[in-house]
């Protein structure tokens, strides 16, 4: 490492270990969330060019608040161009979201260098599909961690992925057996529904991931009338299971048992202290066969205190273990504007009055499944109990 690359990573933690006892007198920083008040949101139309990429798929975003950067990170697996992830400023406070100002598309690499190969690269010249969906800035030294959905059709687990900021893979960390896939058996996670969503706990030093849906051995996905299990496990840097907790998804909103195609699991997390965490829901429903899907998300607070730890548990189906409590803090089905598919969730910077914020980020999916689909950032005052 260069004196100037050392010495720079020395001033970011040097800056977030002053902003934690900055903000706790030592420990983890002080966060409650009682509500959320909408300040405002940002559109970009579907199939934006940026530095010659398209920007869309957006399904992470994280802020740094040493650098006053965001990160967002596009669940695009190659086919739009190379995985990847943006960098942007943005610029919103009390009186509303003023704009988002695009800085940069960083490329991510597989450990060889290279870039990650579309499904059609891979049959040509092997590799790894990525299919990334969750992201977070490192609080140590500004460095990056991201997730992966796997792809179970090519026999492809879930990860979690340690990078450079200029996107150079670090390491990753182990699968547990209970998230591998095999083309061939249905054990282990579903296709699409595995980790979505991931955050740093609040002391910094180890990371929570969530699958979005149940994997095979704890039932099936949500419907219309029935909910499902998710887990949400606690990982040590170097991938052990602390500690892992079951997340009960609400039934499908908006959705009837006539509707077409509909499912609801966990698009992102966000941790509040050592126990309490922000889930997003984000639901997809074809109201009926041919027509286009909409879009619904709640944002939920979770208490790990009291639950059962899970981990050991092979299967949830029957078994006898107390789940996490959760309370609704925002339907975002009333704020008065259509919404589209949710999938990221970032605390930003502290607004004018102190209070904290957060930020949400949209997936148009980049074939737009739903007539007018955009991103979409929504940000949000944090109303403090």
């Amino acid at each position: 490492m260069s004196l100037p690359t050392f010495l720079s990573r020395l001033t970011v933690c040097a800056i977030a270990v002053a902003a934690i006892l900055a903000g706790c007198g030592g420990g983890e920083p002080e966060r409650s969330v009682a509500g959320l008040r909408w300040l405002g949101e940002q559109r970009m139309a579907l199939n934006t060019a940026f530095k010659g990429s398209v920007l869309g798929g957006l399904s992470g975003i994280d802020y740094d608040p040493a650098s006053g950067n965001w990160i967002l990170i596009s669940d695009d697996r190659s086919e739009h161009g190379p995985a990847r992830f943006y960098t942007a400023r943005l610029h919103y406070g009390l009186d509303g979201f003023g704009a988002v100002a695009w800085r940069d598309v960083v490329t991510l690499r597989q450990a060889d260098g290279s870039q990650f190969p579309s499904r059609a690269q891979y049959a040509l010249r092997g590799g790894e599909v990525a299919a990334p969906e969750s992201v977070r800035f490192d609080p140590r030294d500004g460095s990056i961690w991201w997730s992966s959905e796997g792809d179970r059709s090519l026999g492809m687990p879930p990860f979690v992925r340690h990078a450079t900021a200029e996107g150079n893979a670090l390491e990753s960390l182990p699968t547990p057996f209970m998230f591998s896939v095999s083309a061939a058996q249905t054990r282990g996670a579903r296709q699409n529904l595995s980790y979505e969503a991931m955050t740093f706990a609040a002391d910094g030093q180890s990371l929570w991931v969530a699958m979005e849906g149940p994997i095979y051995a704890d039932g099936a996905p949500a419907t219309a009338t029935s909910g499902a299990l998710s887990r949400i496990s606690r990982h040590d840097l170097s991938g052990s299971i602390q500690a892992q907790f079951a997340y009960p998804i609400e039934p499908v909103p908006g959705a009837t048992p006539s509707s077409g195609a509909a499912d609801n699991g966990v698009s992102e997390i966000l941790a509040i202290d050592r126990h309490r965490l922000l889930v997003l829901e984000r639901a997809v429903v074809q109201a009926a066969p041919g027509q286009p899907p909409q879009c619904h998300a709640r944002i939920y607070e979770i208490d790990t205190d009291g639950a059962t730890d899970v981990s050991r548990l092979a299967s949830l189906a029957g078994a006898s273990h107390i789940p996490v409590k959760k309370r609704l803090v925002l339907d975002l089905d009333t704020l008065g504007t259509r919404i589209d598919c949710i999938e990221g969730m970032a605390w930003g910077p502290r607004l004018a009055n102190g209070h904290h914020s957060i930020v949400l980020v949209s997936d148009d999916h980049f074939d737009g499944f739903g007539a007018g689909q955009v991103t979409q950032l929504l940000a949000f005052e944090v109303v403090p109990k």
